[in-house]
């Protein structure tokens, strides 16, 4: 029997399911290309929760900002986080988005709070690579 902590321990390895894969599948969208903008180094993509509470504009919201801006808002404070946390690896952050309100009543209520894990592990590739998921998408 294996010793805990060796490879061995969990030999054969079954299947595998890639960064690169999830990106394709759609479960990953890679924001790199943005987040090199935005000062990071290394590959970033968000989990497609991520993207769809954070990012995407809700029906109705166009006009008044934009996804690009949305997620440069987004890394933004993912790097921010991130820098200050450097001796992790993860760091939990928190954003308040704003969401159309289809009655203008309620268009008082404060934004709603979210707040996404920036998780840095290994890439396909064996470098270090980022995600920003919620604790659920783990």
């Amino acid at each position: 029997m294996p010793e805990p902590g060796n490879a061995a321990a969990f030999d054969p390895v079954i299947s595998v399911y890639t960064r690169a894969q999830a990106i394709e599948d759609g479960i990953l969208v890679d924001v790199s290309e943005t987040a090199r903008e935005a000062g990071f180094t290394i590959p970033v993509a968000v989990t497609r929760a991520v993207w769809n509470r954070i990012v995407a504009l809700p029906e109705g919201y166009r006009g008044f900002q934009d996804e690009r801006g949305r997620l440069w808002d987004v890394l933004w404070m993912a790097r921010h986080y991130a820098l200050r946390a450097s001796d992790s690896d993860r760091v939990r952050m928190c954003v308040l988005v704003r969401d159309i309100r289809k009655d203008l009543r309620d268009s008082h209520r404060p934004p709603r709070r979210h707040c996404p894990i920036v998780a840095i592990g290994a890439g396909d590739d064996g470098g270090p690579a980022i995600t920003i998921m919620f604790p659920e998408d783990d």
